[in-house]
């Protein structure tokens, strides 16, 4: 089955969604990210789940989560609207989203949608590179007009001013968390701060080169920004080789079996 899109509801009618718990974002993420990423394995069983659930790539916070834990976010994302149970898989229950219908949005912004709830804030660059695993995300330029369709809809909020390391994070947070997370972006990349940050010891040059000591750090927080997106995006190589592997593994194994149940 692939990720099949639904049109997304008129922009006027009353939004689906509600806040949702860390469990159950990092199980809808995971429903989303799977169904575009590896198709032929979709819908997910409960354990499938749980093992996109539990991945140390593209995740933040990594979790170790119980299958308990994870039965229990689906049923109440499924009482939400936001996962159903497809029948026709035996005795195995198997497990979708409905985030097209559920959050109202395209494709692509499902794909932003799903980096955002599996990994939180992050600045649009590294969601553009992470995004584009699942659709292709050219280039910020492409990025921002989803990003800002996606605010419009109060789906996604800015936590610094936009430009060069805006950064962005989803609003499915539960209330708490959510003004948890704007206090610790306040501040963050206004005049003020970028004043204080030339100053700082680390990078504190004479008086008279502040305005040089501030692009210098503005230059080092952006190699540090490219080198997490480079090893975010080695580590899902990494994971993706790994899958391959498995599946060629069972393919053998499956050869193996034809042949002696031919007799060859």
């Amino acid at each position: 089955m692939t990720d099949d899109a639904t049109a997304p509801e008129p922009a006027d009618s009353e939004p689906r969604w509600r806040p949702i718990g860390p469990i159950d974002r990092r199980v809808v993420g995971v429903l989303a990210e799977k169904a575009k990423t590896t198709p032929d394995t979709y819908p997910l069983s409960l354990n499938a789940v749980r093992t996109g659930c539990n991945q140390k790539s593209n995740r933040f916070p990594t979790m170790s989560l119980e299958p308990e834990d994870v039965e229990e976010a689906l049923e109440r994302l499924r009482l939400l609207g936001a996962v159903g149970i497809v029948e026709g898989y035996g005795r195995v229950s198997k497990y979708r989203h409905y985030l097209y219908e559920w959050l109202a949005v395209d494709k692509v912004e499902v794909a932003v949608m799903a980096e955002l709830l599996l990994r939180g804030a992050q600045t649009e660059g590294e969601l553009r590179g992470r995004a584009g695993r699942m659709e292709p995300i050219a280039d910020l330029s492409a990025l921002r007009p989803v990003v800002a369709s996606l605010k419009s809809k109060g789906l996604v909020i800015g936590l610094t001013p936009e430009g060069r390391g805006h950064v962005v994070s989803h609003t499915l947070y539960e209330p708490k968390e959510l003004e948890k997370l704007k206090a610790q972006y306040a501040g963050i990349g206004t005049p003020e701060t970028t004043a204080a940050r030339s100053t700082a010891p680390v990078a504190a040059p004479p008086a008279p080169a502040a305005p040089a000591g501030a692009i210098e750090v503005e230059v080092i927080a952006t190699i540090h920004r490219d080198l997490g997106e480079l090893r975010s995006q080695v580590s899902q190589l990494r994971s993706d080789m790994d899958e391959l592997m498995g599946k060629q593994r069972r393919l053998d194994d499956d050869v193996r079996d034809l042949r002696d149940t031919l007799g060859g």
